[in-house]
């Protein structure tokens, strides 16, 4: 079985991202807001907004003053702007590593599943330091790839049962910094005070097999891209096998967990 890898694109259509994996970072996004404990009418930053999922629970939860969503990927924040129009929100195209936010702007930075696919994530943690006003919170999350989000690390075990080349793009294998050791390590050197990691599990409930197994055809994000990328005879190959590597109900639902980890600390 050989897969060519992650096409290009692959951060291209919000309406996929939303089906794969933006209902179950909705969930930890909510937790993740509800531990900030930002007091009311705070100025946040949403740093890899992506499709608005963190923006909204900022929204929903923390009854901010205004939040801004900045995101490189069009698609992502066409979807999100068309799903947001809550006049306090604001969406902006940009990088991590250069924020189109002045100094000083904000009260507290936020981020979800964006640090480990930032080239340099001590420079996109600078830069959320440099808008952030003294004192400010900064705090992110990641999936915990290696082990605990069961639904990729179920999907890349399979992968690299029938393709050994496929370790390689393992989000497990490619993303060491989604560890809390290497997650601590990154905000203290930064510069940050009052540092603490913790987890937030979430449940990922599947209404049968087809319901988890879908979406990855949809191309976007990494795991989908590396299915896309595969021919007709080795995708059906893989699709057998994770679906017999996976624990069915009675009624064929699926049940699995998500656990990522979060990193807080203080400007």
């Amino acid at each position: 079985m050989t897969g060519t890898g992650t096409p290009p694109g692959p951060w291209a259509d919000g309406h996929q991202y939303e089906r794969y994996v933006g209902r179950w970072s909705r969930l930890v996004a909510r937790a993740f807001v509800a531990r900030l404990a930002v007091p009311a009418r705070r100025r946040l930053l949403d740093v890899g907004c992506g499709t608005g999922v963190l923006t909204g629970e900022v929204l929903a939860v923390a009854n901010p003053a205004s939040v801004i969503g900045v995101d490189p990927a069009p698609a992502f924040l066409a979807h999100a702007a068309a799903r947001l129009t809550d006049p306090r929100v604001q969406f902006r195209a940009g990088a991590a590593q250069a924020l189109p936010v002045t100094e000083g702007a904000v009260d507290a930075v936020v981020s979800g599943l964006v640090l480990n696919f930032v080239p340099d994530a001590s420079a996109a943690l600078a830069e959320m330091c440099r808008v952030a006003t003294a004192g400010a919170t900064v705090a992110l999350y990641v999936w915990d790839y290696a082990e605990g989000m069961e639904l990729m690390r179920r999907f890349w075990d399979a992968a690299v049962e029938l393709d050994p080349g496929a370790r390689e793009l393992d989000e497990g294998v490619r993303f060491p910094l989604c560890r809390p050791d290497r997650l601590h390590e990154l905000l203290t050197a930064g510069g940050l005070h009052d540092v603490a990691v913790e987890a937030i599990v979430v449940p990922t409930v599947f209404a049968d097999f087809d319901d988890l197994w879908t979406p990855f055809l949809g191309g976007t994000c990494p795991a989908p891209g590396y299915v896309l990328a595969l021919g007709d005879q080795d995708r059906e190959a893989l699709r057998e096998v994770l679906r017999t590597r996976l624990p069915a109900a009675e009624d064929g639902s699926i049940h699995l967990t998500a656990r990522a980890w979060t990193v807080r600390g203080r400007r």
